[in-house]
């Protein structure tokens, strides 16, 4: 079955050529060929014969692989995002608008930059781990701004805003994998299919909000705002649905014993998932700090 999750979509390493469920793949103009049944006989035949060859990977994805990329990406994000914390100025009672043009730069940069690494790694057919990093670098930076920003305008010495939506998307990681293996949830086509078409639903009025604000018509769609909780729960909530979806998929490919260099598509599956909650934890409770 192909991949709806446009991560791992157009990696052939999910779906096609190495299917480890014996399932038909498909070439050019629907010739079919035949399913390639368990792993253990891929790499049969030889390059430029009649057979079909398929290159055995030297080294094949597992769950240390998908947690060390992982592990490096979360830790990129979070050093970028310190790092600009640090270097924007410091917002105070005094703070003009011109004082934060730096701090609303690194915001605005950043997360362009972030939306474009994005759609470039999950449509990149073979995955590039230096791409993911410069993703992550990018990211970092935009959270770091809007983190600071956040932690300014509704945080207090009682309320730590910040610290509190970091902990609260580690624990919803942590409770989704928990129910993933421990209700072992299947994953069918239909819930695949409506998760990611939320998602770019979500993505396209995101987008559309953004061009309203520039004429200043902004709905207040995403803000902190009664409006804007509609959509930061309904985020939150897809959010968990994503990492679901790259639960199966990390199971799937370490069945599949897709290559190890797949481990990086998996640790970005999974930190745009971790940075879909924690934006979206932290419009929720900036709402209730609110007065």
């Amino acid at each position: 079955m192909q991949s709806n999750n446009p991560v791992f979509r157009r990696s052939e390493a999910f779906n096609g050529q190495a299917n480890a469920y014996g399932n038909q793949s498909y070439a050019g103009n629907g010739a079919p060929y035949a399913g390639y049944g368990d792993p253990a006989t891929w790499g049969t035949g030889t390059p430029g014969g009649t057979g079909t060859y398929i290159p055995t990977p030297t080294k094949r994805m597992t769950i240390d692989s998908v947690v060390q990329a992982s592990a490096i990406s979360f830790a990129v994000v979070l050093v970028t995002a310190i790092a600009t914390w640090v270097l924007t100025p410091e917002i105070t009672t005094t703070t003009t608008n011109s004082d934060l043009s730096s701090l609303f730069a690194a915001m605005t940069i950043g997360s362009l930059a972030a939306f474009g690494l994005s759609m470039v790694n999950s449509f990149k057919r073979v995955v590039s781990p230096a791409l993911v990093l410069a993703f992550c670098v990018a990211e970092g930076v935009a959270l770091g701004a809007l983190s600071k920003f956040f932690d300014a305008s509704f945080g207090s010495p009682d309320n730590h805003i910040v610290i509190n939506a970091v902990m609260g998307t580690f624990a919803a990681f942590a409770g989704t994998l928990a129910a993933y293996k421990f209700f072992n949830i299947k994953v069918g086509a239909k819930f695949r299919t409506f998760v990611i078409a939320a998602m770019f639903g979500m993505v396209g009025l995101s987008v559309l909000e953004l061009v309203l604000g520039l004429f200043g018509s902004g709905t207040g769609l995403f803000g902190v705002t009664g409006l804007g909780m509609l959509t930061a729960f309904a985020g939150l909530a897809l959010g968990v649905f994503m990492l679901i979806l790259d639960f199966d998929q990390i199971e799937r490919g370490i069945a599949a014993g897709v290559d190890e260099r797949e481990s990086w598509r998996a640790a970005f599956g999974l930190t745009v998932a971790l940075v879909w909650i924690y934006t979206n934890l932290l419009r929720i409770l900036a709402f209730f700090q609110q007065d």
